[in-house]
Order: structure tokens, then C-alpha cells, then sequence
């Protein structure tokens, strides 16, 4: 069992290199980091694999994205959330391995229909950090509900999660502990935490075999 730090932003999207944000990961415990953007992977002590995020605005840019060479490259596909219809149909595309930024969605625009089909795709909702770790008041109590109501729909549908610090530079990383105690504030479990971090093993390994940057 793997785990990962599903998504970062290295230079040039943030301010540390693919290389050290890849040690600090592996000293805050982890064994591997999807790297989202340009960022040219680096030589590294911890598995580094290749992420694309598409942020679309439709169903047929999305379609569109997902057919270019870049992105088949990647090992992981991620897609930022939409509204209810857009969520319904995203996690039905084969192509698409997480629909991300879901704390920037509305409440409710992940249903119990998006539940479903995404639990019968393998697309697994990715669990972010960052606006946990930066946002304050009601805009963080905002976040933990919709992260809460996520968490009510996958216990009850059985989707898969995953857990990213987004973080931009070695100073948005935070330690799997400190992500377990994050997780807790809304409801998440020890034990479903570590599930939700070794989740991007399952996915690319039906897919392609674990490319290993050395």
C-alpha cells in the first residue's frame, strides 16, 4: 500500500522545484506525489507520476481534452468539478480518474447520482487540503460541510476518494498525521484516510504500470 499525495503544483505553477517538494513529501511520509501541470519530473527519492488537470466548462471540451497527447501521457486524469449535470456526466467518461476541486463547487452539485456512477467507474472524488489549511471562518466552515456531505455519500456508495495537499511550495505540504487530523474535522476516520491515500495506486494500476522517476 502506496501513499500518495494526489496532487501538487511544482515551478513553474508554484514556487519549489518537482525535486523538493518530492523529498519533503517523502520526509512528511509519504511513498509517492502526483505532480499536476508542466513541471518536468525531476530524479527522486519517492515516486513521482505525471497528473493533467482539465478545468472545461462541457461535457464536449472535456471529451475534446481528454483525446490530447498530453494528457494521455499522464497517469492521472483529473477534471474540476461543475454543477449537477456536468459532475453526472464527467465520472462517466472512461478517460477520467478524479474530479477534483469539489470545495469549489456548490453544495450539492455531487450527488447521490454522481455517487453512484462514479462508484461503478472507479472515479474517485479527490479530498484537497489547501483551502482547509488557508481558509478562515465561514469559507473554511463551508468547506469542511461540503468535504462532510462527500463523505456521507461515499460511505454510503462506496466511490473511491483520494487526498491532495495542493500545495504550490514545500510550505503547503503537510506530514500524513497532520492530514489525519485535518480529515478528522470532518468526520473522516484513521482508517478511511489511509484508504483515501493509497487510492491512486488503484487507480493507474489497471491501467499502466508504475513509472518510477530515477
Amino acid at each position: 500500500m502506496k501513499i500518495t499525495d494526489a496532487g501538487m503544483h511544482p515551478y513553474p505553477a508554484g514556487d519549489s522545484t518537482v525535486a523538493r517538494m518530492a523529498l519533503e513529501a517523502g520526509e512528511l511520509g509519504f511513498d509517492s506525489v502526483v505532480v499536476i501541470g508542466d513541471a518536468v519530473c525531476q530524479p527522486s527519492s519517492i515516486e513521482v507520476l505525471q497528473g493533467a488537470a482539465i478545468g472545461a466548462t462541457s461535457i464536449k471540451e472535456v471529451l475534446k481534452r481528454v483525446r490530447d497527447p498530453a494528457v494521455r501521457r499522464a497517469d492521472v486524469v483529473y477534471v474540476d468539478a461543475g454543477d449537477a449535470a456536468f459532475n453526472r456526466a464527467v465520472v462517466s467518461i472512461k478517460e477520467v480518474n478524479v474530479v477534483r476541486s469539489i470545495h469549489a463547487a456548490r453544495r450539492n452539485a455531487f450527488d447521490h447520482v454522481a455517487a453512484r456512477t462514479a462508484a461503478e467507474q472507479g472515479v474517485a472524488v479527490d479530498i484537497s487540503m489547501a483551502p482547509i489549511i488557508h481558509f478562515r471562518g465561514t469559507k473554511r466552515q463551508r468547506v469542511l460541510q461540503q468535504y462532510a456531505d462527500i463523505l456521507s455519500l461515499q460511505r454510503r456508495y462506496g466511490f473511491l476518494l483520494t487526498i491532495s495537499s495542493d500545495a504550490c511550495s514545500i510550505l503547503g505540504q503537510r506530514s500524513v498525521r497532520d492530514i489525519r487530523g485535518l480529515c478528522a474535522l470532518f468526520g473522516m476516520t484513521g482508517a478511511e484516510v489511509t484508504e483515501a491515500l493509497s487510492t491512486i495506486g488503484q487507480i493507474i494500476e489497471p491501467h499502466q504500470p508504475v513509472r518510477v522517476v530515477e
